[in-house]
């Protein structure tokens, strides 16, 4: 058997003391050490070193949290456990300010003194390390930002890129011609409906209609001469570009 562990209980009622002698006895590794107010406690505790205190909180004299005050301050590594009868919320929080390891509330029962004899006696867990923050809240240096600039080239891709380059003047050109006469002939339409209601009117519009019928042919074929090839351009490089990157690797 390895050494046995000292425990010192202090109570005015010499029946705690018993009852903590008869159930830590030394054939489960235990001396119990009694004193009966804080003052002999203290004088206990000048004597030798304990392994764990046992004290009541309701004492004359000094009470528990005091004695347990006293020997945090000289003995910080000494668990104290406090046995009380009184279990009001003010003394459990003096109680738990001055670093007390547990309470044991009366009546004691023998499983009651050995599971917190053994409790007190466990070295501390290890404090938990922090979580890690959630990515998503990782924050990113400045710098790293500053230093990344925004790619506007697809740089994987290039040919890609290159059909862009070759469409992108066809594709201002057709709405530089679209948009104009997209908007003219919007606004002729607007204003050939107002005019329909006048019956006068009715007939100049249909003379006016096949003049400008007349007048807009040889644009209208203008537009599609301009636009067709462009659009057959435009889909032909395309589909040469898709099969140029589909192609196999080369080994």
């Amino acid at each position: 058997m390895g050494a046995l562990r000292k425990v010192l209980v202090v109570d005015d009622d010499p029946v705690v003391g018993k009852s903590f002698n008869r159930v830590l006895s030394q054939d489960k590794g235990y001396v119990v050490i009694t004193a009966q107010n804080a003052a002999e406690a203290l004088e206990r505790l000048r004597e030798q070193e304990y392994d764990v205190v046992f004290t009541d909180i309701k004492m004359p004299g000094m009470d528990g949290v005091e004695l347990t005050e006293r020997v945090k301050a000289s003995r910080p590594w000494t668990p104290v456990v406090i046995i009380t009868g009184y279990g009001t919320t003010a003394n459990e929080q003096r109680a738990k300010a001055v670093g007390v390891s547990d309470f044991m509330r009366k009546p004691l029962s023998p499983e009651m003194i050995e599971e917190s004899a053994t409790n007190a006696l466990l070295p501390p867990a290890p404090a938990p390390a922090p979580a890690p923050a959630p990515a998503s809240v990782i924050p990113v240096p400045a710098t790293e930002i500053e230093a990344k600039p925004v790619e506007l080239i697809d740089t994987k891709h290039p040919y890609k890129n290159l059909a862009k380059l070759l469409a992108a003047p066809f594709i201002g050109l057709a709405y530089a011609v679209l948009l104009p006469l997209l908007g003219i002939a919007m606004l002729t339409w607007t204003a050939a409906q107002a005019l329909m209601a006048i019956p006068a009117a009715r007939k100049i519009l249909m003379r006016v209609k096949d003049i400008a019928l007349f007048v807009a042919a040889p644009f209208i074929g203008l537009i599609y001469a301009v636009m067709l090839p462009l659009v057959g351009i435009t889909m032909l490089v395309s589909l040469g570009v898709k099969a140029w990157m589909s192609r196999p690797a080369k080994a």
